[in-house]
């Protein structure tokens, strides 16, 4: 060891400690606003099924519908392979988790609509019976990861409406067994950031009226309006929209087809990749990093039914905005048919597969502090460990692969994707 420096200073303590206490309302406004990601599963997609239709066989019945579609216009790997561009190395890996997640787990998020999907005459009844349902699934262990309702939004017209089914359906639940771990609860249409307080309102008094824990409830706003990206006053509304959720907000969903008419695009335009859909979710994006809100993008309107050439046709597409939407980091999106599972689950996977391998030997060799052709530092590191833990969740990747290339366990890569503020140099076990 060397000879050791003199170290002078020429402050006093009392400066420091000065700027201190000027920063303390920032630091804490900091901690509040931008607590970072919550760490918990993501759901690669949301899958929504109208109030009236929604029964006890609708998961399975989506798996089925799925495995039905690729037995008939793609029975096996090289000519699913062949329609989506997939390469050989891929091909059969991809095919083959593509069928076992329709089996084990078709759907991953699930909302029953009582907004523009559904066409019941019934409401009460139909909400009531949602609950008992999902209760229900949730019991057998025959629930996706994530299951809830899309109720009418707070506008004039039908808010009363929506407040009466989300009583309903939260009271439903509560009486067959309570609020499931994944309840999702997604509020649509919003314009003013006082809609999603006076939701937070509802959500309180429910709360109160069963001695629940206050924050219980969360919810996703959905961006359906240009209202709820630019306010008149020139701001962005979906970050007002944020802090107006009280942190009960956890996710901001972008609504393709009534966002896109609403800024009067042409019906045969309205798709997830126009560029006015990539401005609102650019301005969504930023608003909500950090916050621990995700963001998910919309759904395609292409179904791929009928012939074989337009069924190939219509995977195609959705493959291809979905790999679109992956690489620009938005992991979840919405989808509408049960024909678009295989596809959504072939893009993710694929998605993960191909960068799998680069991805843990970087995050190993940044760990292990062993250079590389790229200089990484830890916010890459906090980026790849999330990367290979969303892979993880979904199918895509198998725990004692990412373990062997890595050389961490779960809680290791945990660590990675979610330290503390301030604090990125987590270390692997």
């Amino acid at each position: 060891m060397g000879q050791q420096e003199k170290v002078s200073t020429s402050l006093a303590g009392t400066v420091s400690e000065g700027i201190s206490a000027s920063l303390a309302e920032v630091d804490a406004e900091l901690d509040r606003r931008y607590p970072g990601d919550p760490g918990t599963r993501q759901p690669v997609h949301t899958v929504y099924v109208p109030g009236n239709v929604f029964d006890a066989g609708t998961i399975r019945s989506w798996g089925d519908q799925a495995l039905a579609a690729l037995d008939e216009h793609a029975p096996d790997a090289h000519s699913f392979a062949a329609v989506l561009g997939l390469s050989d190395d891929l091909a059969e890996d991809v095919y083959g988790r593509v069928r076992a997640k329709l089996e084990r787990e078709p759907i991953e998020d699930l909302r029953v609509d009582f907004e523009d999907g559904y066409a019941g005459q019934d409401e009460d009844q139909d909400a009531a019976r949602a609950a008992r349902l999902i209760s229900e699934a949730y019991a057998k262990g025959t629930a996706a990861p994530y299951m809830g309702i899309r109720m009418k939004c707070m506008e004039s017209a039908v808010r009363d409406r929506g407040i009466r089914t989300t009583d309903v359906f939260l009271t439903g639940l509560l009486e067959n067994g309570g609020l499931p771990e994944g309840l999702a609860l997604t509020l649509p249409k919003v314009t003013y950031p006082e809609q999603v307080t006076a939701f937070v309102r509802l959500l309180e008094a429910f709360e109160k009226a069963h001695g629940l824990d206050a924050g219980r409830l969360g919810f996703e706003i959905q961006i359906e309006t240009s209202q709820s990206i630019l306010a008149t006053d020139g701001t962005a509304a979906v970050a007002r929209m944020i802090g107006a959720a009280e942190g009960r907000a956890t996710g901001l969903h972008y609504g393709t087809f009534d966002y896109s008419a609403c800024l009067g695009v042409s019906a045969a335009y309205q798709a997830s990749d126009h560029p006015a859909a990539d401005h609102a979710k650019a301005i969504m994006q930023v608003a909500a990093a950090g916050t621990g809100v995700r963001v998910s993008d919309g759904s395609t309107n292409i179904l791929p039914v009928g012939s074989t050439e337009h069924v190939h046709e219509a995977w195609r597409l959705h493959y291809g905005l979905t790999r679109r939407a992956l690489s620009r980091a938005y992991y979840q999106g919405w989808d509408m048919h049960p024909g678009h599972i295989p596809t959504r689950y072939a893009a993710v996977f694929a998605f993960y597969r191909e960068g799998f391998e680069a991805a843990a030997k970087r995050l190993s060799a940044y760990a292990n502090h062993a250079g590389g052709d790229v200089m990484d530092e830890p916010a890459t590191a906090k980026a790849l460990s999330s990367y290979l833990l969303r892979g993880i969740d979904c199918g895509a990747l198998d725990t004692a692969e990412v373990d062997a290339l890595t050389g961490m366990n779960r809680a290791a890569l945990d660590r990675f994707a979610a330290p503390r503020r301030g604090d990125l140099t987590a270390s692997a076990e």
